[in-house]
């Protein structure tokens, strides 16, 4: 764990120095400076590379989110693990020794941390305004430990959440910090809180993209509140969200202007993202596993089949590619994605699934179909209507899968929905003939710790949780 702060205090962003007020604003390094003001700290909420980075590589090859092709998988063991659900193979001794996804968490956790310490005593701010900057580092110290612990830890399960373990809690900047392996239960209550405190002081309008609103805080509400299976909270928040940005991105008129790029056969002539910090539906923006300018990611051929005819969000961004013996679908986007923040459609799907559990099938359909208009071409487009709440509630999955992929919420849900018991997922796929399937309940769902925090977890203890 002492590496990860290694990494976080001594990083230099925006010619400041990350490191413990407490501790060496009496000793600062020649040529570099100390956060004072509350612009100084501030400013660390605009290092989006570092602490706004959401890697879920591990989720999305399970998920079989990307392609990876065959010099790939002979190449990395690790990969071909979670690709070919193979549960022989021992994840924890192919884990390497530094691991974005936790590594990057918790280097945001550490600059968020040092923003809580010191922004209420920052200078040349009054109180409202350290107060709105405090309260945006709440905010994204919660995401990020939402983001771990449902990634290394067991999904949440009211039954057993207060015994199992999850992930570090450390909530100073310093590097001698201590942190203990919390219970979920009592890692969510810090989540609850920290999001609590936070909501009397944040903005309705964000600074910039990357600094949560009132909307961002709302929404990010509802996720953990539906992770928890806590669906008369969830759709709460979620309501609460809506109304301080209900917009949807229009894809169809994306497709439309854009087809005569889009509809070339055998061209990947490739079309600007529309996802980035400008994107409508943003409440927050975070990067995600490419968290750069550049292409997202191409995905298997079975993964394109899930999607719905008609889908112009998915024939804006993918193409069919075929390249020796391998076929899959080419990405045909460039620029920025908001694959690590929160979005208006997610918290529109979030609601829905929340009224349709509550037996309000055709309001929860009407919430869908919202969303599906302004994703599915009018020659394929109808309505989904029906009363049964199985299929309304797997419609509303299925599309919620499809608009968050390459994001953490497809895992995080499919392993909320396996533990509850009822909506299960899992997955079969045969290639080179030979059948695979991710069951249900299969241990691949957690990710193991990497080895260098388990061989050296800093000022406290870490346990592995899962087998291999």
């Amino acid at each position: 764990m002492k590496n990860i702060y290694k990494k976080a205090v001594y990083l230099i962003a925006l010619g400041l120095t990350l490191a413990s007020c407490e501790n060496y604003l009496d000793d600062a390094p020649k040529g570099s400076k100390v956060p004072v003001t509350l612009a100084d700290y501030e400013a660390f909420l605009r290092d989006e590379y570092t602490n706004h980075r959401v890697d879920v590589t591990g989720a999305m090859h399970l998920l079989n989110d990307q392609f990876l092709g065959i010099s790939t998988l002979a190449n990395n063991r690790l990969f071909t693990a979670n690709y070919m659900w193979d549960e022989n193979a021992d994840r924890i001794a192919l884990k390497p020794s530094d691991e974005t996804a936790y590594y990057s968490g918790y280097a945001g956790i550490s600059t968020f941390n040092l923003i809580i310490e010191n922004a209420l005593t920052a200078t040349k701010a009054t109180e409202t305004e350290q107060r709105v900057v405090w309260a945006e580092a709440k905010v994204l110290r919660a995401m990020n430990y939402f983001n771990l612990v449902n990634f290394y830890a067991d999904t949440y399960t009211a039954s057993t959440a207060a015994t199992k373990l999850s992930v570090p809690l450390i909530t100073s900047a310093n590097i001698n910090a201590p942190s203990k392996q919390v219970t979920i239960q009592e890692l969510y209550n810090f989540i609850l809180n920290d999001v609590n405190e936070a909501l009397p002081y944040l903005p309705k309008v964000s600074q910039t993209a990357l600094h949560p609103n009132l909307g961002a805080g709302y929404a990010f509400y509802s996720r953990v509140f539906l992770q928890m299976n806590n669906y008369t909270e969830a759709l709460k928040y979620a309501d609460l969200a809506l109304a301080e940005n209900n917009k949807l991105y229009d894809w169809v008129a994306y497709y439309n202007t854009n087809k005569a790029v889009i509809d070339v056969p055998n061209s990947y002539t490739t079309t600007a993202s529309p996802m980035g910090f400008t994107y409508v539906e943003n409440y927050t923006y975070r990067h995600g596993s490419a968290n750069n300018s550049g292409g997202e990611f191409d995905i298997p051929v079975e993964r394109a089949q899930r999607f719905e005819a008609g889908d112009a969000r998915f024939t804006s961004r993918w193409k069919i590619r075929t390249v020796g013996a391998e076929t899959y679908y080419r990405r045909t986007l460039t620029g920025f994605f908001n694959f690590g923040g929160i979005t208006t459609v997610e918290v529109y799907l979030i609601k829905a699934e929340c009224l349709a559990r509550a037996g309000q099938i055709g309001d929860a359909l009407n919430v869908l179909n919202t969303v599906r208009k302004t994703r599915i071409l009018p020659a394929s487009y109808q309505d989904i209507a029906t009363t049964d709440k199985t299929i309304a509630v797997n419609a509303i999955l299925r599309t919620k899968s499809n608009e968050l992929i390459n994001t953490l919420i497809p895992f995080a849900d499919a392993r909320r929905l396996n533990a509850e018991g009822i909506y299960k997922v899992s997955f079969t796929k045969t290639a080179n003939g030979n059948t695979y399937t991710l069951s249900s309940d299969s241990h691949l769902w957690t990710m193991p710790f990497p080895q260098g925090a388990m061989n050296s977890p800093g000022n406290g203890t870490l346990t592995q949780n899962v087998a291999k």
